[in-house]
């Protein structure tokens, strides 16, 4: 699966307490060799999916093995066996779903610890609908000068079709990675803002399609257009390269992109048990100080490595997808309609905008869906929340690997966001101009128009409370 290892970094000869006096509280840094790790071969799981590229990077670059780690990268088969096998300690830790650890630590679903010091990227993902549907679709899209249909595609234009659906009897089969997942999140934001219904869930009935319009179901990623064809779903939100492929295949048409949706939204992050963070101090830091490196690499010089990232990316052992579908999507493009490719800069980001670093905020917004849609059951305080993302979402791991990088000189100290409380300012820059601030989470669930309010619970098929 991986490349043969050139040969292990001599190990510093510091005792470990004064290692771990630096893990926990020093400010000056020397260089990576200075760390004493506990733990030095790794066994990592990704899913083949594009945003899994800062692990490829940090392996194929050798950003791990500078910082003294070596690690073995293992493709998953699906997201369950991804976080259970993190959970059981088959795996040392995972590219993730940003709900993964949210949800496994409240205990919807899997119940453990599991954290993150890392952000691993922002957009990056699509909703994409069959050629029927689409035909369907843009009979209700204005068009610009140019010919095309004016972009952002908001769900409105898809209501008719959910409609005509629903008067003939037939089902509106949706596809979405993992009921956790930031895709099942964006379609539902996507089709509420647009008056579709995408269902609740409840502690008796897991599927999330009590009430629904739309009918949301899990098929694993790369299933998807294959998925697609058959006709057992009209239409999915997936990462890439699985909505591009849609487009080369000749089979759907992507409508939007996640960066329409949310712009600079979070995606996926690097999830380990909370267990193994406290077991393996520096180990935690230095696998956080690679994949900030990978992160840089992929970003830096305005994108200039991504051609070299396509064709790592491309290889079997990663994504092994080809590189042309990749490339239409990771070097600053988007296709919609085949021949529609439109710029997109920051359709992929890894490191700028602060992207790499885990914001309060970031999980405050996945925990108000969750709540939004039922599968946290109860009405919670805003502490609640607050307290919940502060015991996953672990900054000062990521920040103290920063002032390494800033010490040994591979990182400039603007490159991070020295100083902040760990939240992002309220925004208004979501497809239907509603306010999110993470410091108020209830006030947002309450705004939005569709979705259970303060006091709500699902009882059978009724919202109840309120």
């Amino acid at each position: 699966m991986s490349r043969p290892s050139i040969g292990k970094i001599a190990k510093c000869s510091t005792v470990a307490t004064w290692a771990a006096a630096l893990y926990v509280g020093a400010s000056s840094f020397a260089s990576a060799e200075m760390l004493e790790l506990e733990k030095d071969e790794l066994k990592l799981g990704f899913i083949k999916l594009t945003d899994m590229a800062p692990l490829a990077i940090a392996y194929e670059k050798g950003f791990f093995e500078e910082e003294g780690l070596f690690v073995t990268l293992e493709p998953q088969a699906n997201w369950k066996v991804l976080l259970d096998r993190v959970i059981t300690g088959e795996l040392d830790g995972a590219h993730m779903l940003a709900g993964q650890p949210l949800a496994a630590t409240i205990g919807f679903g899997t119940k453990a610890h599991i954290v993150t010091p890392f952000s691993m990227d922002l957009n990056g993902n699509g909703i994409t609908v069959s050629n029927d549907v689409w035909a369907m679709m843009k009979e209700n899209i204005p068009l610009g000068d140019d010919g095309k249909p004016v972009h952002p595609i908001k769900a409105d234009a898809l209501k008719p079709v959910v409609e005509a659906f629903k008067a003939e009897g037939k089902p509106f089969n949706l596809g979405m990675v993992f009921p956790v997942s930031t895709h099942n999140y964006e379609l539902r934001y996507w089709l509420a803002a647009g008056g579709i219904h995408p269902g609740f869930y409840s502690p008796e009935n897991v599927a999330g399609q009590i009430r629904a319009d739309a009918l949301l179901s899990v098929t694993p990623p790369p299933q998807m257009p294959s998925t697609l064809e058959a006709g057992t779903i009209v239409g999915y939100s997936v990462g890439e390269p699985w909505n591009q492929a849609a487009v080369f295949k000749g089979i759907g048409v992507p409508v939007v992109t996640d960066y329409e949706i949310w712009k600079n939204n979070p995606e996926k992050v690097f999830g380990l048990t909370k267990d193994f963070t406290e077991k393996y101090p520096n180990t935690t830091l230095a696998l956080t100080k690679a994949l900030i490196r990978a992160a840089k690499w992929l970003d830096e010089n305005n994108n200039a490595n991504r051609a070299e990232a396509v064709e790592i990316l491309s290889r079997s052992e990663y994504v092994g997808a080809d590189a042309a579908v990749i490339a239409n999507s990771m070097t600053g493009t988007f296709e919609y309609e085949r021949g529609d490719k439109r710029d997109v800069p920051d359709f992929n980001v890894f490191f700028r905008h602060n992207a790499t670093y885990p914001f309060y905020s970031d999980a405050i917004w996945y925990l108000t869906q969750m709540r939004r849609w039922g599968q946290i059951a109860e009405h919670k305080d805003d502490a609640w929340y607050a307290e919940t993302a502060k015991s996953v979402y672990l900054p000062d791991i990521y920040m103290k690997a920063a002032e390494m990088l800033v010490e040994e000189g591979t990182a400039d100290k603007g490159d991070f966001p020295f100083g902040t409380d760990g939240y992002r300012a309220p925004t208004t820059d979501f497809i239907d101009g509603v306010a999110f601030d993470a410091k108020a989470p209830n006030a947002y669930i309450d705004s939005l128009k569709i979705g259970l309010k303060n006091g709500q619970t699902i009882s059978g098929s009724d919202v109840v409370g309120g």
